[in-house]
């Protein structure tokens, strides 16, 4: 079992927050997407108001050593001004060390201490020990609401945990086990599925997992191609995974098999090249010319997927439809994301990524059940595997 946050007494203890504040910065450093950080809110806000002192720690990036390109200073400027109070953030020059350790003896119940950048440190990814134990010697309670990190086993996840006296999950983190949990454990239906991207690779455990839970599969994006490969239709010049052609057809058969719908695309939108200058053009036809390459789902296969989003009470997406960071390429992805939002009777869950930035450029977030905040951890999850930093947090409840 997993204690939360808010069964805990915090007054005056030392409250160790794992956030995942692995958000994008401008060119000039500014912070340009601010969701991760305002979904962490409530638990940091909780922890406060119950006159905890706060100690987050997050990565940024991927540094090799120290990088002040990476330093979480604008991230700690947007979450002063996005408290409720509007505190000042201390942000401190490191994550360990003796300086760190005044800041947190200093720190005063109810406000806000974050560290730098965990990730300047290779002992964080490494796990390691020695380091792991000074990253607990912050804290009295380790609090994990970094969802999106929760796959990785590393210092800030799962080595230090031991070594706190009292350990819990936070709102986030809660919000998003039940919302992915009931994809797999007690999904209303009739229950769907829509998966893109561009690797099979990615998706194919995630595939063998639901599969036997759906009424129906629909796969776009570059995947798709390699799954009509396996079919024997034409794909022109598609990105195909020549290699998973195998593991594509076994899916085929898992899903004919089971009497589960499998829907690939009917017609495509095509051009020579990836490029936002070539010019695209409607395949009314799942096969596609050899000279072309299949960019994004046609409007046939759109109408298609959207009437069975329509018609279900779960639906579950992960990964573009095309390629949507292109305009011509995007509407096949946003199609997706109009027809979840338009079904108001459905649990409707986005598995973080690209789906999800799809769906916060377009304003329809609160119009969706859950997005998640992990698109690596929500696919491990969904494929049936442990999460590290869940697992470091189950305890056996006291009868």
């Amino acid at each position: 079992m997993i204690r939360y946050v808010d069964e805990l007494q915090l007054g005056n203890k030392r409250v160790f927050i794992r956030v995942d504040f692995n958000v994008p910065l401008t060119e000039d450093g500014q912070v340009s997407d601010d969701t991760r950080i305002r979904l962490a809110l409530p638990t940091i806000e909780l922890a406060l108001k119950a006159g905890a002192k706060v100690i987050l720690a997050s990565h940024l990036g991927r540094p090799k050593g120290v990088d002040p390109k990476l330093s979480l200073e604008p991230v700690a400027s947007r979450l002063s001004e996005l408290l409720s109070n509007e505190q000042e953030v201390i942000l401190a020059d490191d994550c360990v060390g003796d300086g760190v350790k005044k800041l947190v003896r200093d720190l005063e119940p109810g406000h806000v201490l974050m560290l730098e950048n965990l990730r300047f440190h290779k002992e964080e990814e490494a796990n390691d020990e020695a380091f792991s134990r000074e990253l607990a010697s912050h804290a009295d309670v380790y609090v994990n609401d970094a969802f999106g990190a929760a796959h990785r086993a590393h210092a800030s996840t799962v080595g230090m945990v031991r070594f706190v006296a009292e350990k819990a999950g936070g709102l986030l983190l809660r919000n998003e086990l039940q919302y992915l949990g009931k994809l797999i454990k007690s999904p209303e239906k009739p229950y769907v599925s829509v998966l893109g991207g561009a690797k099979v690779s990615d998706k194919i455990k995630v595939i063998d997992n639901l599969l036997p839970k759906l009424d129906a599969l629909m796969i776009g994006g570059a995947m798709a191609y390699t799954f009509l490969k396996a079919k024997g239709v034409e794909v022109g010049r598609s990105r195909v995974e020549s290699d998973k052609l195998t593991l594509a057809g076994r899916a085929l058969d898992a899903s004919e098999r089971l009497g589960i719908n499998l829907l690939l695309p009917v017609d495509h939108v095509v051009a020579r090249e990836p490029k936002p200058e070539s010019e695209s053009r409607i395949v009314n036809d799942a096969a596609i010319p050899k000279e072309m390459m299949g960019l994004d789902i046609g409007p046939k296969t759109r109408a298609l997927f959207a009437a069975h989003i329509g018609s279900a009470k779960t639906v579950f997406w992960n990964g573009p439809m095309g390629m949507f960071e292109v305009e011509k390429f995007a509407e096949g992805t946003r199609a997706i994301a109009r027809a979840m939002a338009a079904n108001r009777n459905a649990t409707t869950v986005v598995g973080g990524g690209d789906s999800a930035a799809a769906v916060e450029q377009m304003g329809l977030a609160d119009k969706l059940s859950h997005i998640s905040t992990g698109g690596g951890a929500s696919l491990e999850f969904l494929e049936g595997r442990p999460l590290p930093g869940v697992v470091a947090l189950e305890t056996e409840r006291k009868p």
